[in-house]
């Protein structure tokens, strides 16, 4: 998995929109719910071939992270949120 496909989801608060937006990419992809754009991260990082998804809350503080896709861990850590 590359750094590259990092996704973070976030408010933004001048217009009060949910972003889906990969780490490193200037724009994001915009989301009237929290929801929505969760799903868009997921999708876009699973069709990446995986990454983390970051989901932050409305104060901007990180609520959840979660590692998708590939890997070839052989003893892959428990993951007790998902």
């Amino acid at each position: 998995m590359s750094k590259d496909n990092d996704r973070t989801v976030y408010r933004r608060s001048s217009d009060n929109q949910w972003v889906d937006k990969r780490d490193n990419a200037e724009r994001g992809f915009n989301f009237k719910t929290q929801a929505e754009a969760i799903a868009s991260g997921r999708e876009k990082l699973l069709n990446a071939g995986g990454g983390e998804l970051t989901v932050k809350g409305r104060d901007g503080k990180i609520r959840s992270k979660d590692t998708l896709g590939g890997g070839n861990d052989p003893v892959p850590p428990r993951d007790r949120e998902h």
